[in-house]
This record gives structure tokens, C-alpha cells and sequence, in this order.
């Protein structure tokens, strides 16, 4: 019998070891900032301009163009925002501090068209200001959004010139040019620590536009993370739906053209060395952005929300859900509601596995106290170490053997699995093809009664 030398055996598995090593060492890994982000899965988004007290009325309706004294919400409160966040279990906000009217939400030195030139408090009211109060109060990272390739009340709009976009006026373009770099010092080094800086659409070509705000985010918020532009950290996934396509990776080919919102966006790419992971923004009330009158028949049903909910959380994303704060400054009862209700929905559903585990290498294996049905899997890896599984299975002991449940490709920061009822004892992960050493940060099963009697969507 052919008898095996111990020192080739264990040279051998020395090899193995260092090639895994060496693989998993190459891979893109997330800053601690990013990683600390996708923790966060859910964001509430927040968008408050001048239409809300204005309706029907666009920014680019240059020639209606409202006074700044039509802002004057009159139960504006921060901190029952903060409620609504609390209750869908959002962890981080984003609040539109000037959108495409470029009316400006604080106390603001750059032109005259915010809060400082309206009836609201006097002219003394900052909104930036007491939202940033209230996202700490309640625990939650706060971030800012700012408008760079559009402004009503300038006239400027993409690719971030004046004369409607056209350009051609090189005076205007520097006054302008100079406003907006006034904005972001005052935006980003007034406030403290933001969590995110959100660019709709990206910042403006330098050459073109005469200014560049990628340096002072550079300088001012270091530590945030930036939606879009040069300075991108996370990624826009391609739509406003609020859904991911499959597989979807933090990774990207081409950084240069996702973090301006082209590419390979949706799905990312597992070879990628730049780790730009995905946000899906969605509106709570199907294509309004901003509140507008008898708008709840367009809220999302649970369902609706759920469907997002895994399809972008699901799918190695962040869920932003948009909400729309009414002209008394209060997000409106009905959407109240409906958020409630979709807050709890998730912790219904996820909030008590009936087992998990963690573990590491090909296989993870999880025994159930009491053998019983489930219907869904939750796979997440330790992304710090970079996203390592490339294909998997997921098989439950059922019957005396392994049956299949399901199978897939990208896991990341979470992969969220459903299938039909199956009666097992232990489930199994099976990483078919990684690279690397697999690392499970959490392999839960759950089992999930439909709601209301009604079928799980």
C-alpha cells in the first residue's frame, strides 16, 4: 500500500493554505466607513422644496418662479421625522438641503433665495441645522444632499451652466460658480461629521462649469460617504425603482464610469478592484419625490416595500426610502402609517431566526433545536475581508438526505434567500467557488407566515 510521507502532506497543506491567502489578499476590500454603511441597510431620504408649497410648479419653470416667502411651514418638526426613520428602521437620513429650486434650507451667505429671505422663524430658521440636531438626537447618521448641475433660481441647469444649461455667459458662470462653492463650505464645514454627501446625477466637469467641489469634500468630510462624483463611494444601481439586479456586486470594473452613474452599475462586477457598493433609492409614494396634494392613493403597499426591501437589502445593496414632508412641514399621517407598517413587517419576518450560526471555509453547517419548516436563508460574509463566495448552495436535511433550497452567486454584505416550506433538521452552505477562504459573518434560517393571510410576495 502506497503509504503517504507526513512532511509532503504537510507541505502540501501549507500550499493550499498560502494560495488561499495570497487569493483572498487580492481581493478590493471596503474602508471601515463603507463597511460601517452597509451595516446600515435602510436610509431615509428626504426631499423638501419649494414645489411642496407650490404645486404643480417644476424648477425649470422659469418663468412662474416663486418668492422665497411661500416657505413658511407652520408644524415643522424635525424629531417626528426622525420618528418615521425610527419606525421603517432606517439608520442614517439624507435630506435634500437644496434641490433643483435651489432654494437653500439654512442660513446661507451664498445668494439671497433660502430660509434667511422667507417668513419662517422670523428669517432666523435653519432647517439643516435642526435636521442634523435631531439625526443624532435619534441615533442616526445624518447626510446632506446639494443640487450641483441645476438651479431654478439661477438658471442653471446640467451639465452645470447657466442659461438654462447652454452657457455662454462667463461672468454669470463664475458668479455662480463661486455661490456654489460657498454652499459646500457652508453645507459641509458647518455642520459637523456628516454620514453621506449625495450628488444627483454626479458634480459638474471643472473645466466647464468653474468650479470643483471635490476637493472640499476631500478636505471637510473626509470620513463621509459620497453618492456619485470623483470622490463616489457608493454607487446609484441604475433606476429609482429601489431594486438591484442579481447577481450584484460591491465591485466595479470601471470606477471612473459608475461613480458618474453609467457602466456596470445594477450587477457590478466580481473581478472589480474598486469597491463601490450599491444604493437604491425609491420614493414612497409611487414617482413623487416632493409632497403633492391628495398623493396618498400613490403610497407603496407593504407588499410593494417588501418587494424592495429584498431586492436591494436582499441583494447586497442599501434600501433609501424616500420621504415627503408635507407644506405644515410633518410627514402626513397615512405615509406615517404605511412606514410603520413596513418596519414591521421586516422585524417580524427577520428579527427571530429560528436558528444562525457563523463560521468559515466551503461548507457552514446549522442544526435546527427542533427539526421544522423554513423558507428563507439569510447569508452574509464578513466584507471586510472583501466578498469571497462566487457561487454557493444552500441545501436542508430533509428526509435523510440533502435536498437543494436554493443557489446563487453574489452573498456580500447580505444575500436574502425565500423558497417554498421544507421540513429540515440542519441546513448547509456550500460555497462551490470562492476566492479565498470563505468567511460567514451570519447564516440564519427563518420561517415566514404570510401576512393577513395574504400570499408573501
Amino acid at each position: 500500500m502506497f503509504q503517504f510521507c507526513p512532511i509532503v502532506i504537510v507541505a502540501a497543506f501549507l500550499l493550499i493554505a498560502a494560495t488561499a491567502c495570497a487569493a483572498a489578499q487580492g481581493q478590493p476590500r471596503p474602508t471601515p466607513e463603507q463597511a460601517a454603511w452597509q451595516d446600515y441597510e435602510i436610509g431615509m431620504f428626504i426631499h423638501y422644496d419649494l414645489p411642496v408649497f407650490k404645486p404643480g410648479w417644476h424648477h425649470r419653470d422659469y418663468d412662474h418662479f416663486p418668492r422665497a416667502d411661500i416657505f413658511n411651514p407652520t408644524r415643522l418638526d424635525t424629531d417626528q421625522w426622525m420618528q418615521a426613520a425610527a419606525a421603517m428602521g432606517a439608520r442614517y437620513a439624507v435630506l435634500t438641503a437644496t434641490h433643483g429650486s435651489g432654494f437653500m434650507l439654512w442660513q446661507s451667505e451664498a445668494y439671497a433665495f433660502g430660509v434667511k429671505q422667507s417668513p419662517w422663524k422670523g428669517g432666523k430658521g435653519d432647517l439643516v441645522k435642526e435636521y442634523v440636531a435631531s439625526c443624532r438626537k435619534a441615533g442616526l447618521s445624518p447626510g446632506l444632499y446639494c443640487h450641483m448641475l441645476c438651479n431654478g433660481w439661477w438658471e442653471a441647469d446640467h451639465p452645470g451652466l447657466v442659461n438654462r444649461g447652454k452657457g455662454g455667459d462667463a461672468k454669470r458662470q463664475a458668479e455662480y460658480a463661486a455661490a456654489k462653492l460657498k454652499q459646500a463650505q457652508e453645507l459641509w464645514g458647518n455642520y459637523g461629521p456628516l454620514g453621506e454627501i449625495w450628488f444627483d446625477g454626479g458634480t459638474p466637469d471643472p473645466a466647464a462649469a468653474g468650479f470643483d467641489v471635490v476637493p472640499l469634500v476631500r478636505k471637510l468630510q473626509p470620513k463621509a460617504m459620497v453618492f456619485q462624483s470623483p470622490a463616489a463611494t457608493i454607487r446609484w444601481i441604475g433606476n429609482e425603482s429601489g431594486v438591484a439586479a442579481y447577481p450584484c456586486w460591491a465591485t466595479v470594473a470601471d470606477f471612473k464610469t459608475a461613480s458618474r452613474g453609467e457602466g456596470d452599475l445594477g450587477s457590478g462586477d466580481p473581478n472589480g478592484q474598486a469597491w463601490l457598493p450599491g444604493e437604491c433609492d425609491v420614493p414612497i409614494r409611487k414617482g413623487q419625490w416632493l409632497w403633492e396634494p391628495n398623493g396618498e392613493r400613490l403610497l407603496n403597499s407593504v407588499d410593494e416595500l417588501m418587494d424592495c426591501y429584498y431586492k436591494s437589502v436582499g441583494r447586497n445593496c442599501n434600501l433609501l426610502l424616500n420621504v415627503n414632508p408635507d407644506p405644515d412641514g410633518l410627514v402626513p399621517p397615512a405615509d406615517m402609517k404605511r412606514i410603520k407598517e413596513f418596519g414591521d413587517e421586516i422585524r417580524r419576518r427577520f428579527s427571530r431566526p429560528l436558528a444562525q450560526t457563523a463560521g468559515e471555509g466551503e461548507t457552514v453547517e446549522l442544526a435546527l433545536d427542533t427539526p421544522g419548516a423554513v423558507n428563507h436563508v439569510i447569508i452574509m460574509e464578513k466584507i471586510a475581508e472583501g466578498e469571497r463566495i462566487r457561487q454557493y448552495v444552500v441545501e436542508g436535511f430533509t428526509g435523510g438526505a440533502w435536498k437543494e433550497l436554493c443557489k446563487g452567486s453574489s452573498v456580500g454584505h447580505k444575500r436574502i434567500e425565500q423558497f417554498p416550506d421544507v421540513q429540515v433538521s440542519k441546513v448547509r452552505l456550500r460555497a462551490t467557488r470562492s476566492t479565498g477562504r470563505p468567511l460567514i459573518r451570519q447564516l440564519s434560517v427563518h420561517n415566514v407566515t404570510p401576512r393577513d393571510n395574504s400570499a408573501v410576495k
